[in-house]
């Protein structure tokens, strides 16, 4: 049996699903099980705990060969170093008591006598762990690259954010950093190895690189120009408040990372490249596999069941997905799918979008005066669409009769859009879901979609309605 603490987090999540996907008896520790028991399989165990209440963990304990311990408190405030070892000294001694094999620990490389609070407390709950008399495998990673990690988010939220950034000598620290990809099949491997005494192994890519090159690679990738002026004066407690004004979200973990910049976090030992199978790729392919694999996340999501799990009302601007913002809306029709999906099926062209046809046109208008293709092209079929079909400005990117129609604008744009159409059963009729995405690129795409809000809203929701009455109606769509 494998006990994964942290399973609610960005590398227990994914560690979690690697381990499912390897037929591993998992039993999860959580505080709120109930937030992550609808994400687990079905021979996944999860279990109510907290490191920080030594009670609960003798019985999540029982049984348990390998445990992870994937758990630090950064986001919980100034104390934090003292709950990660408060957690520390209350897991290690439930697993000694309870019989556990090993321990696997993720923590963070640096060194020196003048390590950041951060690293230091990393380094700390590794020895904790070690001197429990379990034996313990400490893995010492530098930035981990991952759509959705802390320093891949915080990267893309400077480098969206800010066309001209003030970078002060920190900014060029060397730093080693892994692919989430890669850092996964280490914690997986480890479960293949024998161990007759406790470990340290530092793990990362081949590249020994700067957050100042993460943030040209990135916005290279991004096809975006950014300037960066090296100035003396920004410390790390500077940068940290500047980093709350351009990206509130990951402020308080933010400024954490920040204050570990003046340490070097380079793999100094390479003996993991001996002990394990593992062959880390580059930075520049793990930044680019992150973009990649969140354009997958992205298109694999299923919207109807994304938005439905939100509960809180979308603030100004909607949602977020990644770098993409979300517009999405829902009507339930008292028709089948396939009566549902009718109307949605010849949408443009001289059928035409439902609501707002003329500011439709102005914007093709408008379009074509910059170079782009307009509402010229029409559409191919008015009644049929597959993949590839032009449609007005717009392109069919995925078509699922009855169920699912996805368009990508070919409209000049700062950013890519998507319009897409969601249909399923739902209380004896149908729900259509209609969702407007927008990955905008730099600053001038974050204006152009909160300038045009308040337009969005109207269309949109017009249209919404216009194509629920079609599908009521069941009658032909007019022009």
């Amino acid at each position: 049996m494998i006990l994964l603490t942290g399973a609610t987090g960005y590398v227990g999540g994914r560690l979690l699903r690697a381990l499912e996907a390897d037929g591993k008896r998992v039993r999860c520790l959580a505080r709120r099980p109930e937030f992550l028991q609808a994400r687990v399989g079905t021979t996944t165990e999860v279990v109510q705990g907290d490191v920080l209440n030594p009670e609960s963990l003798g019985t999540a304990l029982q049984g348990v060969e390998t445990a992870y311990y994937l758990v630090h408190s950064m986001a919980a405030g100034r104390s934090y170093a003292d709950d990660d070892r408060r957690g520390a000294l209350h897991f290690a001694a439930a697993a000694r008591e309870a019989g556990v094999q090993r321990i696997v620990y993720l923590g963070g490389l640096g060194a020196g006598e003048r390590l950041s609070l951060h690293l230091e407390s990393r380094q700390e709950v590794g020895k904790i762990l070690r001197d429990s008399g379990v034996r313990t495998v400490e893995f010492r990673a530098s930035i981990v690259i991952g759509s959705g990690s802390l320093s891949f988010e915080v990267i893309r939220a400077l480098v969206e954010k800010l066309p001209v950034m003030l970078t002060p000598r920190w900014v060029h620290t060397r730093t080693q950093p892994i692919s989430i990809e890669d850092l996964i099949s280490y914690l997986v491997e480890v479960l293949d190895h024998s161990l007759d005494r406790s470990a340290i192994y530092e793990i990362g890519g081949p590249d020994r690189v700067s957050y100042g090159f993460l943030m040209r690679e990135y916005a290279r990738l991004r096809n975006l120009k950014r300037m960066m002026i090296p100035v003396p004066v920004l410390t790390p407690h500077l940068s940290s408040l500047w980093l709350a004004l351009v990206s509130p979200v990951y402020a308080r973990v933010g400024r954490e990372l920040i204050g570990g910049l003046r340490n070097e976090t380079v793999v100094k030992d390479d003996s993991a490249l001996q002990a394990f199978r593992v062959r880390p790729r580059g930075v520049k392919e793990a930044l680019a596999r992150a973009l990649s694999n969140e354009d997958s996340a992205f298109a694999a999501t299923r919207w109807s069941d994304a938005l439905s799990a939100n509960r809180s009302s979308p603030a100004f601007g909607g949602l977020k997905f990644g770098s993409r913002l979300v517009d999405s809306r829902a009507a339930w029709v008292a028709r089948t799918p396939d009566q549902a999906f009718r109307p949605i099926a010849r949408i443009g062209g001289k059928a035409g979008w439902y609501y707002g046809n003329r500011l439709w046109r102005l914007r093709g208008a408008l379009d074509w005066i910059v170079g782009g293709p307009g509402m010229r092209r029409g559409r191919r079929d008015p009644d049929a669409l597959v993949p590839g079909d032009t449609l007005d400005f717009w392109r069919v990117e995925a078509v699922e009769p009855g169920r699912l129609l996805r368009l990508a604008a070919e409209m000049r744009l700062p950013g890519r859009a998507w319009l897409q159409f969601e249909v399923t059963s739902e209380r004896g009729g149908s729900l259509i879901r209609q969702t407007a995405l927008f990955d905008p690129v730099g600053l001038a795409g974050l204006v152009y979609w909160y300038a045009l809000w308040i337009i969005h809203q109207l269309v949109f929701a017009g249209m919404l309605r216009s194509l629920a009455r079609e599908a009521e109606a069941g009658g032909d769509v007019g022009a």
